[in-house]
């Protein structure tokens, strides 16, 4: 960008076509710049001409010079002084701060002049470029990219196999990311070539074999199995695009595209080709009945042959300046995930009363960031989004330049007018009282104090031959201990699923949707596919269904069941060698379900115990007879 700077006052046509011609002559003579802009900074104190006005303006236009203004104090929009309507989001929240009671006579008419020019230049706009010294110091605080000018994407628009539009797509709304722009270096040597990074590759044995990364291969785990995946079958997987496109599929009503569909991380504004009048016309005749229609177009869209291909909707877009489609990507049936929830509705408890969902609904339009005019018929944003600078880019460059200026320094704290143009809007944050302090009223927090159960003689000296209903009490107790906000999502379980094998297994033998006998069966397999993995991650997953099965075996009954598998897995673990699961079962003391737990068990609280304990190691007399000179059939006796 070529910057040009003038000072005292307007200047005549004399002035622009100076500039205009200095800026055409630098352009040849330099590098090419993208735009030419004038900066003036006066305080309209110098005396001016009206008459060449529009000979100015028209050269500027015509010459593609953009123009702003720094003025001493501040000039409102609505014909008074006042701040910008922007100057909040940098500033205190306060009402319009007016220029000094000394202003003359000479100023008041260049403040008019000035925006009489900006108005004719860029419209309601060009009042944004007008600048008092102490908003431009504030802006100077904010961290600002550089713009650039999206890309044009030609392509065709078909629509069937007869009929195709030349268009060009611009990205108009792109997800912006921190790109990494630095690199690591030594701590101590600040170099980059002092840090060297070397992999390595090992079989996962004992001596940790080293292979070389020609005699690997990628493996995807499934299951217990890992399945190789070379090159050549990745480059066979991969979807084959004919290359770009923009192909309509289809159409339909506008209300069936819900917005809670939309995805991707952009939105492409889509024209007609540029200096193609049938195409201008064909789109515009599509963009128009769209439009009176309420109707919207189902397109397939692929950036380029190595893209994958997308689906996406276009919508009619029509100003007074411009017309086009906007795409929005849409989900595929696999991106779409439904969630099961039980209803609020039954909850007595939790039934809100008529006062309490109408102070929520006014609280909710207090909160409105858009102010509607009804007599002008026009709509305010409150918080103008697009005018906020990103404050993660803004701490992250706050940082970065602190660092490089402090090294040895710790951060600074986030700087006040970051925190200060994301506060919300004062005449909001006022409007929000009366609905807030409604809600408090209606909705009233009591703070709950969790009481310790009371030991009483009658718990220490109980009955044990007590009447059913008690025992029938305790026991629906102890199955709502088990109630979590995930049995919530579950919906109707039918199986044990590899997700939350144990959370569906207690669903299943509780709401007799299977019986214990097919719903076990369906665990134990889950447990032994964990083991297969010899991974802790699936070990600890294991102990959740072994805890689960050991205790809803207790509730229903089935204590023999239980032991029964609980000693085939040992042995189970004893051939495969999984001695550190084994261990996390001993450490959590999950073993046999005693006489004492259940009565329909044989088993000992000393047989529960000895369970546990480990066995005589046959290894040991093994090596002891090599130590002490044994012979072969001294071995096959052992054996």
């Amino acid at each position: 960008m070529a910057h040009f700077m003038c000072k005292n006052g307007l200047y005549s046509q004399k002035m622009s076509s100076r500039y205009s011609k200095m800026a055409s002559q630098f352009f040849i003579k330099g590098k090419k710049f993208e735009k030419r802009h004038i900066e003036v900074f006066t305080d309209l104190s110098s005396p001016f001409s009206r008459d060449q006005l529009d000979v100015i303006i028209h050269n500027l236009k015509k010459s593609g010079i953009s123009l702003q203004f720094f003025l001493p104090f501040p000039i409102g929009k609505q014909g008074g002084a006042g701040d910008r309507g922007d100057g909040r989001l940098l500033s205190d929240h306060h009402g319009p701060s007016f220029p000094p009671k000394g202003i003359t006579e000479q100023q008041k008419e260049g403040i008019q002049m000035v925006k009489k020019m900006m108005m004719s230049l860029e419209g309601e706009d060009g009042l944004e470029e007008i600048y008092s010294f102490s908003e431009s110091l504030r802006q100077l605080c904010v961290f600002k990219k550089t713009e650039r000018r999206s890309m044009p994407w030609p392509c065709q628009l078909t629509i069937g196999s007869n009929l195709s539009i030349k268009i060009v797509a611009y990205k108009s709304i792109l997800q912006e990311k921190v790109k990494k722009c630095w690199t690591v270096v030594d701590a101590r040597t600040l170099k980059k070539e002092d840090i060297q990074k070397e992999t390595v590759y090992c079989l996962n044995d004992d001596d940790e074999t080293e292979v070389s990364k020609e005699d690997t291969i990628q493996g995807f785990r499934y299951g217990s199995d890992i399945i190789p995946f070379s090159k050549v079958d990745e480059e066979q997987m991969k979807y084959k695009s004919e290359g770009k496109c923009f192909s309509v599929l289809g159409f339909c009503r506008s209300s069936q595209v819900h917005m809670k569909y939309f995805m991707g991380n952009q939105v492409l504004k889509v024209f007609a080709a540029k200096d193609d009048e049938a195409a201008a016309v064909a789109l515009s005749s599509l963009i128009h009945a769209l439009d009176e229609l309420d109707m919207v177009a189902v397109v397939r869209y692929a950036y380029d042959k190595r893209a994958n291909p997308q689906v996406g909707v276009g919508f009619p877009l029509i100003k007074d300046a411009y017309e086009c489609l906007v795409y929005i990507q849409l989900p595929f049936m696999e991106d779409l995930r439904q969630y099961m929830f039980s209803s609020l509705k039954n909850n007595r408890k939790c039934t809100p009363t008529e006062a309490q969902l109408s102070a929520v609904d006014a609280l909710i339009d207090s909160m409105s960031l858009v102010q509607k005019d009804e007599e002008e018929g026009t709509i305010e944003d409150l918080f103008p989004t697009s005018k906020i600078p990103n404050p993660q880019f803004q701490r992250l460059f706050q940082c970065l330049l602190h660092r490089a200026l402090h090294p040895q320094e710790p951060l600074p704290p986030i700087q006040q007018h970051i925190w200060s143009m994301l506060d919300p809007p004062a005449e909001v944050t006022a409007r929000c009282q009366v609905p807030l302090s409604k809600v408090k009223t209606l909705f009233p927090l009591t703070e709950v104090i969790k009481k310790k159960n009371q030991v009483t003689g009658q718990d220490i000296f109980q009955d044990n031959h007590e009447e059913g209903p008690t025992c029938k009490k305790m026991k629906t107790e102890e199955e709502d201990a088990h109630f979590s906000i995930s049995s919530l999502a579950e919906g109707s379980v039918t199986c044990v699923g590899s997700v939350n094998p144990a959370e569906n297994f207690r669903v299943l033998v509780r709401q007799k949707k299977a019986s214990f006998e097919e719903a076990s069966h369906q665990l134990i397999t889950h447990i032994e596919q964990f083991l297969d993995t010899n991974e802790t991650l699936y070990f600890m997953k294991s102990m959740d269904c072994i805890k689960a099965f050991r205790e809803e075996a207790i509730q229903f009954s089935e204590e023999q069941r239980f032991n029964n598998f609980l000693k085939a897995l040992r042995e189970k673990v004893e051939i495969k060698q999984l001695n550190h699961f084994w261990e996390i079962v001993v450490h959590d003391g999950v073993t046999l379900i005693t006489k004492d737990e259940a009565p329909g068990s044989s088993v000992t609280t000393d047989e529960a115990k000895k369970f546990l304990a480990p066995k005589e190691n046959a290894n040991a007399d093994t090596e002891a007879a090599f130590e002490e000179g044994g012979d072969v059939d001294d071995l096959l006796e052992l054996i």
